[in-house]
């Protein structure tokens, strides 16, 4: 029985992306083991996994636990479960973990992937901290196996500064989108109708939604100061999702004088009828690796309005949305206002984007790797 082990630093990172991953591998036969900060308290990932282990990780990089206490954790566990394969993601835990454990692939004991959600070095980033984080990733390229990256931008990157053999990159976007829970044709328009009723928005008025943590990566101000300069005035925006901002975006919409159609509607579980309800998705964020919410959005036939960044411009470049360079308000607006004005041609462009996202769906996403995994053992 092959084994594997998945190490991620929180649990929520695996509550989020690697789950589908873990019930594939574990249906043909593998044991699949996880492992985060306190994963232990998370009961999502104590029924996903064959078994969790307890790691003192931060996501502080500067922490000296991450090496004091964490590394010799790790190095403990996996001597002792004997793993075939480790799969690691998430800044901090990618590099203590490929670190702690490249004796014993340097041994032929185990093998190391990486999968980069993004790497943080980017561009349009300040230059001493994508500097640090190269350095970091070229250093750590040393301990890996495989890597595998989300976005084109990061592919390129992998190889331009050769952080493994280029026979040893690998572009996999993302790890598979949901498409059962994101089918527009599951939702029966009474949900529609519910969703927008508990809102107090007409059925006919315009609605935009932001699905993303208030966080400054995020740059929610921009969506709110871009939607106080739209001259339609029956329109509506909505924020579904919590975060440090929260208050504060809060006060900045009634500062604007718009808190009477700004929606702020904290974590909710109807994302799927929300995008079907609205016009438009809106992300303004000036950093991603692969934005689940534009994902989820195209999948639902709604197209949406993204910044100019790795990532959100592989989704929205093929006709399916609207780009807008960071931090640019007047565009945002007029993103709104075209789709406003341009009906046909924003149903048009949610046509595109369920057609575009087809390569983005679980099944293809599992199927890869499966292969990478298949190729890796192999070698």
């Amino acid at each position: 029985m092959k084994s594997l082990l998945i190490v991620t630093t929180i649990p929520a990172t695996l509550r989020a992306f690697f789950i589908p991953i873990t019930h594939h591998f574990q249906s043909q036969g593998w044991r699949v083991d996880g492992m985060a900060k306190e994963i232990s308290a998370s009961p999502e990932c104590l029924k996903a996994f064959n078994q969790v282990w307890d790691v003192e990780l931060s996501r502080n990089p500067l922490k000296p636990q991450n090496l004091m206490v964490a590394l010799q954790q790790i190095q403990k566990v996996v001597e002792k479960e004997k793993y075939d394969l480790v799969l690691v993601s998430t800044p901090v835990a990618a590099f203590v973990t490929r670190f702690a454990l490249n004796g014993l692939r340097k041994q032929g004991k185990l093998k190391i992937v990486y999968t980069a959600q993004g790497f943080h070095f980017y561009r349009g980033g300040a230059a001493a901290r994508n500097a640090i984080f190269l350095t970091l990733e070229k250093l750590a390229g040393q301990w890996t196996d495989y890597l595998v990256v989300v976005n084109r931008e990061d592919e390129e990157a992998a190889k331009r500064y050769h952080l493994v053999p280029d026979e040893r990159v690998r572009y996999i976007p993302g790890t598979g989108l949901n498409v059962a829970r994101f089918n527009p044709n599951a939702i029966p328009e009474a949900e529609v109708v519910r969703v927008r009723q508990e809102l107090g928005i007409p059925i006919e008025a315009p609605l935009f939604l932001s699905v993303a943590e208030f966080i400054a990566r995020k740059r929610p101000w921009d969506i709110l100061k871009a939607f106080a300069r739209l001259e339609r005035t029956d329109a509506h925006l909505a924020f579904a999702g919590t975060g440090l901002l929260f208050d504060e975006m809060q006060q900045l919409a009634s500062r604007l004088d718009i808190q009477d159609r700004v929606h702020f509607l904290g974590l909710r579980k109807d994302i799927p009828v929300l995008m079907l309800a609205s016009t438009a998705t809106i992300l303004a964020s000036d950093q991603e690796g692969l934005p689940n919410c534009v994902m989820e959005s195209l999948c639902m036939g709604t197209p949406a309005i993204g910044t100019e960044i790795r990532g959100t411009k592989d989704l929205l470049e093929g006709g399916c949305g609207i780009l807008v360079k960071v931090g640019d308000v007047e565009g945002f607006t007029r993103a709104m206002s075209w789709m406003l004005d341009h009906p046909e041609e924003t149903k048009s462009m949610g046509k595109c984007g369920q057609e575009q996202i087809v390569p983005y769906k679980l099944e293809h996403i599992l199927q890869q790797y499966q292969a990478l995994f298949a190729e890796v053992l192999q070698k």
